[in-house]
């Protein structure tokens, strides 16, 4: 797929003031810090569509994005972390939940997560929460580029062998890193898939 075009459409705190439009979307969600605005930057290779900020926690609103005039890029606040109050956290972490569960429109999440890092029960615990819920995830592990191919592949069997302890599979996943491009196509290519099923049924 490629992306030939790429527009905020609106930021809310709220999933009824969410886009009226049919068309699939996409949610993407991670820990503070996981370079979640990097990598949706790097797919749609605008340099600034998503708001980066070295300040954990900047994301604390629903983004709708348009793309390709055909289907919507979701930017959900991170969980975890974030440096704000435990009054606003509690907000935007009610109205994620709410998102996940009445956003009909939603074909798939990506849970992003930072490669160079032991798993973490926040990361467990949300995906953990995805599946109870019948909501269907692929993994993002984010940074590759911060690690040696043998570390990867060490870091990627520990994820794998920590989920079968509670998962029947693995759920799928990606290997990306914004700075080099790395897997931008693989991820593509799979919402592409996914588009298309969505529009036959």
């Amino acid at each position: 797929m490629k992306i030939k075009s790429a527009e905020f459409v609106v930021s809310n705190s709220a999933v009824e003031k969410c886009p009226k439009s049919r068309l699939p979307e996409y949610a993407f969600i991670g820990r503070s810090n996981v370079g979640k605005s990097s990598l949706i930057n790097m797919l749609t290779s605008r340099k600034s569509l998503a708001k980066t900020s070295g300040r954990p926690g900047k994301t604390q609103l629903i983004n709708h994005f348009l793309i390709n005039k055909n289907w919507h890029l979701v930017d959900l606040p991170g969980y975890g972390y974030a440096r704000v109050s435990k009054s606003a956290k509690k907000v935007f972490q009610k109205f994620i939940t709410q998102y996940f569960a009445y956003r009909e429109q939603l074909v798939t999440a990506f849970v992003l997560v930072d490669i160079r890092h032991e798993p973490q029960p926040i990361d467990l615990e949300f995906m953990q929460w995805l599946g109870e819920n019948g909501i269907p995830f692929s993994i993002i592990f984010t940074k590759a580029d911060k690690l040696r191919p043998k570390a990867i592949e060490n870091h990627i069997e520990v994820y794998k062998n920590i989920m079968l302890e509670t998962w029947e599979e693995v759920p799928n996943y990606f290997i990306t890193s914004s700075s080099k491009d790395i897997g931008k196509d693989d991820v593509l290519e799979y919402i592409d898939s996914l588009n298309e099923n969505f529009i036959s049924n």
